[in-house]
C-alpha cells in the first residue's frame, strides 16, 4: 500500500546555508514568519498618489534533526519535497539521497506521522535515513503479501503496514519503514507505490524471490519522544492552524487545516486506494477530495479527476466507490 503531503512559499531557493543551531537532540522547533522588507520595483508616477503598501512576503522557516539524533537545522525556500530533502542534506552536509522519509513532530519510524503533501506551520521535521541493508528470500503463499506500500515524493518506495499474519509478516526481519530498493536485483528507485504494488502482485506464487531492503537509521538509544521546539521569540509566530501544502506540480501554498469533513473524506479514499491499489497516499487522496467535493456528479467528478490525475487510469468501479464515499461523509452517513 502507499503513502503522502506539502506546498510552499512563493519564494525564491535559499540564498546562504542556514547554520544548524548548537541545540540538544531532543529540542523542538516551531515554524515561523520572518519579514523581508519589500523594495518598490519603481517610484510613483510624479502625478499620482501614492498606492498603499505592498505587504511583506513571509518567510516561513521549519526546524528540522535526524531522526537518529543531530543538532537542530532550519531550512526555508523549498517548494516541494524533492527540495525539502535537499534542504535538508544542505544542513547536515549528506547527500539528498540518503534520506528515506520523514515524520513530523516524532523521531520515531511512526507512519501515522508520516510527512505527506501538508506541514503545519508549527511542525517539527525528522528525517529518517539509510541504515542497513538487508536481502529477504520471500515465497507467496497467497495472491497477497500483505504489504501496504507507500512513497517519499523523491524516488523511494517503502513499507507502511504490515498485514498480521501475512506471508511478509511471518518474515521478521521486513519491518515498516524499509525500503523497497530492489525486486530480484532490479532497482526501484525511481518507481511510485502503485507501480512497485503492481510488481509485487505480479510475482508468482510458489516462486521465491528476492527483496533488498535499507531500514532507516537507528539511534543506540532514542532520547524521550520529541515534538514541539519551544516558541521563539525570533520572527512572527503563525497559527497552528494553518498548513503548508506541498505540490507535486506547481508551487506550494499556505492554507488552511483540512476541514473535518475532508479529513474523513481523505481517510475514507486513501482506505479505498488500499483495497484497490494496494497504496496508502494521502497526498493523492487529498487531490481527489479536493476535485470530488464541489462536484454535482459522478461523470464531473471522474472529468475533473482525468484532468489532474489522468495518468493513474483509474478504473470506472474505484471512481463510483470514491464517489460514493465522498458523498457518504458530506451527507453523514458515515
Amino acid at each position: 500500500t502507499v503513502d503522502k503531503t506539502s506546498q510552499l512559499s512563493e519564494q525564491g531557493p535559499m540564498q546562504n546555508r542556514e547554520d544548524m543551531s548548537p541545540q540538544a537532540p531532543d529540542m523542538k522547533a516551531t515554524a515561523q514568519e520572518e519579514t523581508d522588507n519589500v523594495v518598490p520595483s519603481a517610484p510613483p508616477l510624479p502625478d499620482s498618489a501614492p498606492g498603499p503598501t505592498p505587504s511583506p512576503r513571509p518567510k516561513l522557516v521549519f526546524h528540522t534533526q535526524l531522526a537518529h539524533g543531530s543538532p537542530t537545522g532550519r531550512i526555508h525556500g523549498f517548494t516541494n519535497v524533492k527540495e525539502l530533502y535537499a534542504k535538508i542534506a544542505e544542513v547536515f552536509n549528506i547527500s539528498a539521497s540518503e534520506i528515506l522519509f520523514c515524520t513530523l513532530n516524532s523521531h520515531k519510524v511512526d507512519m501515522q506521522k508520516l510527512l505527506g503533501g501538508q506541514i503545519g506551520l508549527e511542525d517539527f521535521i525528522f528525517a529518517h535515513v539509510r541504515g542497513e541493508t538487508k536481502e529477504v528470500e520471500v515465497t507467496k503463499t497467497e495472491d497477497a503479501l500483505g504489504l501496504t506500500i507507500t512513497d517519499n515524493g523523491a524516488g523511494y518506495a517503502f513499507i507502511k503496514r504490515i498485514k498480521e499474519g501475512s506471508t511478509i509478516d511471518r518474515l521478521k526481519t521486513v519491518c515498516v519503514g524499509d525500503h523497497i530498493e530492489a525486486i530480484n536485483d532490479q532497482s526501484i528507485v525511481g518507481c511510485r507505490h502503485y507501480e512497485v504494488a503492481k510488481m509485487l502482485k505480479e510475482q508468482p506464487r510458489g516462486i521465491p524471490f528476492t527483496l533488498r531492503l535499507v531500514g532507516p537509521k537507528k539511534a543506540f538509544d532514542m532520547i524521550g519522544q520529541r515534538t514541539r521546539a519551544p516558541k521563539s521569540s525570533e520572527g512572527k509566530m503563525v497559527s497552528g492552524k494553518e498548513t503548508l501544502r506541498l505540490r507535486s506540480k506547481g508551487a506550494a501554498t499556505v492554507q488552511d487545516v483540512p476541514s473535518e469533513f475532508e479529513e474523513r473524506a481523505i481517510k475514507k479514499v486513501d482506505d479505498l486506494l488500499e483495497s484497490y491499489m494496494g497504496i496508502r497516499d494521502v497526498e493523492l487522496a487529498t487531490t481527489i477530495v479536493e476535485a470530488g467535493k464541489d462536484k454535482k456528479n459522478p461523470d464531473d467528478f471522474a472529468e475533473a479527476l482525468d484532468s489532474v490525475l489522468g495518468d493513474f487510469a483509474f478504473p470506472d468501479v474505484f471512481l463510483f466507490d470514491v464517489w460514493g464515499a465522498i458523498g457518504d461523509v458530506k451527507n453523514g452517513r458515515v
